[in-house]
Order: C-alpha cells, then structure tokens, then sequence
C-alpha cells in the first residue's frame, strides 16, 4: 500500500515580498541547476510585488517544460516563481526522504506524462498530487534520507574540491600568461595552437549507425547536461559504421571540445577517444602547446569567440571563423611549466569527477531498493 502525495504533504501557501529577498535566494525554473540539489543563483528578480515563500526542508520541484528533471531541497529561506512548486511534507514523512522520492526517475516521467499544454506544458498539480509514494515508517525514511544525502554530502564535497583547484589553475593561467605576458610571445591565431576538428552526424534514419556500446560521440547537449570538465561519452555511441559513413573523425584524449553552436561555449576535455556531432569545433592539441594551455584560452577568450560568430537562424562559430581568433603563443618553456603544473592537477579533478559518477550511480540504484524493501536500510 502506498500514500498518495496529497496524503503526507502540501503546497506551501505563503507570500514573501520582493524586498525581503536576496538575488540568491530567488528561484526560478531558468535559474534552477539542472544537477538534483544544485545551489542555486538567480540572474534576475521578477517584476511581481510578491512571490511564493519556501523554507528549509522544503522540496521545490520545476513545473514546467522543459525543466520537469529540477529538483531543489531547501536549505535556507526565500522566494520562486510560480513554476516552481513548492512542496511541505507533514508529520507523515520526512522531508529529506520525500526529497529523494521525488528526485526518482520514475517522478520525472510522471509528470511529465501528465502534464497540460502543448506549446510549453506545465505538470497538473492535482495528478502530481495523486502521485503514490512509499508508506512505510517514519524512522525508516528518516534513515534512508540520512543515507543517501550522505552520497549527495560527498559529491558536494568534490565539487568544492575541484572548483578550488579550478580556481587555482586559472589564477595560474592568468599570472603567466596575461598579467606577465612577454613582449618577446608572438601572436597567431587558435590553428597555430593546434588543429580544428568539425563533426558530424551519422544519418538518424539509419539504426544501425547508433548503439549503447561502440564509439563514444559527443553532442553540446551531452555538456548540458553534464557540468564535468571532462568527458568520455555521451548519451548515445555512434558504430564503426556510422563513422564511416559520416565526416566524424576520432579525436585522441585531451582534446578540447568547444561547442560552437546552440549554444557557443560549452567546453570539455575528452578524457578518451571520441568523436562529435557537427555542433563543435574541437581543438587537437599540439605537443608544444598543452591541452591545459589551449582549454583556458578558450575559456579566458570565450567572449572574443562569440562576438565573431554569425547566422541568421542560430548564431554559429564557423571553422573558417575559428582558425582565425588572434591567440598568443608563449614560448615553450612557459608552457611547459603551466602543463606540468596542471598535469597533476587535472588527474586529480578526473579522479574526483569519476567518484561522483560512481557515488550518483551507488546512490540512484539504491533508492528504488531502499522504496521497495529489497535492501534494508538497516542492513547498510
């Protein structure tokens, strides 16, 4: 037997006004964080008198496409925008477990199944609320949150981690290469930093051009979607066939994939050989130059980059336009001195990113078990 979600909580009611908030504590579905329980950072205020109030320990869940996968566990005190619904549990159920049946794939697709509208639909908050949820004991669940947030406290802690060495590596960036920068350094263009590598599409109609296990290929969704520095695959794998009846071309570990399209300016660093859709302008590296060096010029160039892209129906980065960005070329034992001082550093940062894979996996298959009785809390 199970409770439906009206059963053991209830939308909050309360009004705050815009004057008692804060730009960071302003939620709303554009600025919520695609990650499950990521802090979030408003861009902008809305222009309403007054807004929905949440509280710690509420659940805030995206209402409206195509933002159903954001979910939100408060932690402090402020206001959203009414496409996020504010969700209280009562005495029933713990918040921290409702939080955590809630960020369940299975909710996901719930809602979105039963949303209204078709141009930008919006969940129907009376099917949501019939949503069924676990009934099971109060000091159960209230294990269960304790131990899955113990996974969420330690990915946490790994992305601190590595947003400090972030910070550290690109603070070295800048010291070498822009606030000491020779006079003797020559100025080129990002070609004499290494080769420009488009990609491609294997025609969709083919079936047999796609699979879950063979080539890894990158789209600049697959960087929306994960927020990692590197990145070894995406969501679908491309067959030998489909490389060889496209323009794909492989591309070795350490390569710089920058999205040039829809949107410009997603970078990552392959952590593996892949391989890219046609919305990418991926850099090769050469020796001299460094993975480490040609990743932060990108990222320290990005505004440069997109003021030179162009279009009519989407802005673009051409390949033409892209081996023609002015790029300083320092000598090479100052880019030999950035690398190695990187080199250890990036490994770490791979490491931690690998970690927060497995703990999200551990985590994710967990929860399902833990909902159903097949694994007892207590015997973790």
């Amino acid at each position: 037997m199970s409770y439906k979600l009206k059963d053991v909580c209830s939308y909050a009611k309360d009004r705050i006004a815009l004057s008692n908030l804060t730009i960071k504590t302003y939620i709303s579905t554009e600025n919520m964080l695609s990650e499950k329980g990521g802090v979030v950072v408003a861009s902008g205020l809305p222009t309403t008198p007054q807004v929905a109030k949440y509280q710690p320990s509420d659940v805030l869940i995206s209402n409206i496409r195509p933002y159903f996968k954001k979910i939100w566990y408060a932690n402090k005190t402020g206001g959203c925008s009414n496409d996020v619904l504010v969700v209280r549990s009562n005495e029933k159920y713990d918040s921290l477990f409702l939080y955590y049946v809630l960020s369940n794939d299975e909710f996901f697709s719930y809602s979105t199944a039963t949303a209204k509208g078709t141009k930008m639909p919006r969940g129907d908050k009376t099917a949501i609320m019939d949503y069924g949820v676990p009934n099971i004991p109060l000091a159960q669940q209230k294990k269960i949150g304790k131990l899955l947030s113990s996974f969420d406290r330690k990915i946490q802690q790994n992305n601190k981690i590595n947003d400090y060495l972030e910070q550290m590596t690109f603070a070295y960036y800048r010291h070498l290469f822009v606030d000491n920068a020779s006079s003797d350094w020559s100025i080129g263009t990002i070609a004499d930093l290494g080769a420009i590598v488009g990609g491609s599409t294997p025609s969709k109609a083919k079936s047999e051009y796609y699979t879950i296990d063979g080539i890894a290929w990158i789209t600049p969704k697959d960087l929306s979607n994960n927020k990692s520095k590197f990145i070894r695959r995406g969501e679908i794998d491309i067959t030998p066939l489909g490389l060889k009846n496209s323009s794909a071309k492989i591309m070795p570990k350490g390569s710089i994939l920058f999205s040039s399209r829809a949107p410009i300016g997603y970078i990552a660093i392959s952590n593996g050989e892949v391989t890219t859709n046609q919305g990418f302008k991926s850099i090769l590296p050469k020796a001299n130059i460094g993975t480490a060096y040609v990743y932060y010029f990108l990222k320290d160039n990005l505004v440069i980059i997109e003021s030179m892209a162009s279009g009519s129906t989407f802005m673009e980065v051409s390949g033409s336009t892209m081996k023609v960005v002015p790029a300083l070329i320092p000598d090479d034992h100052t880019l030999s001195q950035f690398n190695n001082f990187c080199n250890e550093l990036f490994e770490q940062q791979e490491q931690l990113e690998s970690e927060n894979v497995r703990l999200e996996s551990i985590r994710d298959v967990l929860l399902p078990k833990l909902m159903s009785g097949e694994v007892s809390v207590t015997d973790l």
